[in-house]
């Protein structure tokens, strides 16, 4: 499904094409010179962080900064919540900008993205997945929250979810995470409440299609998984989180935490994706 196109991608501008954007943009020639440029003079994989749904990349500035404190070349891409397949085509696509050895990590719903987007890739040597799902063929969002004890969302939608209709799209939405139920999903009492409040301001919705859509072949029967686990977790409960993790064969590292455990333990989560990152040597 997802062709290597690297060599392809460098090709699209030329050298004519590039002169003539830099001119246009006024950017220095240094930050169009590619992906390589930026990976260059390390022997340390690079650390690519994809977020979850109703967030984005700063919910991984913690660690992306210990990680870079620790020498370690990080991008946090955006990761499009428009659909498993789409949102695993548009990260592999990114993946394919850098040179040498990856380091995928995802959060959440980033668990499924990542675990489409590395099948066949044989630059990324290890899977990381922090409170995420690691679904197996055919598994999907719904299929493994609905039936969970202990997740928030396995409710009535109406009663979770602020639904926004998609211009243009027939039977599709944008779902937004309810102010009321935000923070006793992703935070619980761990992060103050003044910051909850900002996360569920800022979050950014999942189209509802990508809770049906059914994960392929996944890229863990492969590569190497490690995995972090919330035990407060009320999005993705912490025994289903075993169960996905065991099937896997992850490395699997439990700490008292929320949802989003990378910022509530963000040297914990650090540690584990290192430990995957030396296991790359």
């Amino acid at each position: 499904m997802f062709s290597r196109s690297k060599k392809a991608s460098r090709l699209v501008l030329g050298a004519a094409g590039l002169g003539a954007l830099v001119a246009l943009t006024g950017i220095a020639g240094p930050a169009v010179a590619g992906a390589d440029v930026r990976h260059a003079g390390t022997h340390k994989p690079t650390v690519v962080l994809v977020h979850g749904a109703w967030a984005d990349g700063s919910s991984w500035d913690k660690v992306a900064a210990k990680l870079q404190s620790d020498g370690y070349q990080v991008a946090t891409p955006p990761n499009l919540l428009s659909g498993v397949r789409n949102d695993a085509a548009n990260l592999r696509a990114y993946l394919d900008t850098i040179s040498g050895p990856i380091v995928l990590v995802g959060h959440s719903y980033g668990g499924m993205v990542i675990t489409t987007a590395a099948l066949g890739d044989k630059q990324v040597k290890a899977l990381v997945y922090v409170d995420a799902y690691l679904p197996a063929k055919d598994d999907t969002v719904f299929s493994l929250t609905s039936a969970l004890p202990g997740s928030v969302f396995a409710a009535d939608p109406s009663t979770v979810f602020d639904q926004v209709p998609i211009p243009g799209a027939n039977q599709v939405a944008n779902f937004y995470v309810k102010p009321s139920v935000f923070g006793k999903a992703f935070a619980d009492k761990s992060i103050p409440a003044k910051d909850v409040a900002v996360l569920t301001a800022r979050q950014r919705p999942l189209a509802s299609n990508a809770l049906f859509e059914p994960s392929g072949e996944p890229a863990w029967s492969t590569i190497p998984s490690w995995s972090v686990i919330g035990k407060q977790d009320a999005v993705i409960p912490p025994a289903e989180q075993v169960v996905m993790a065991k099937r896997a064969k992850a490395h699997t590292l439990e700490v008292n935490g929320p949802h989003l455990v990378m910022l509530t333990a963000p040297g914990v989560v650090t540690g584990q994706i290192e430990s995957a990152a030396r296991a790359t040597d």
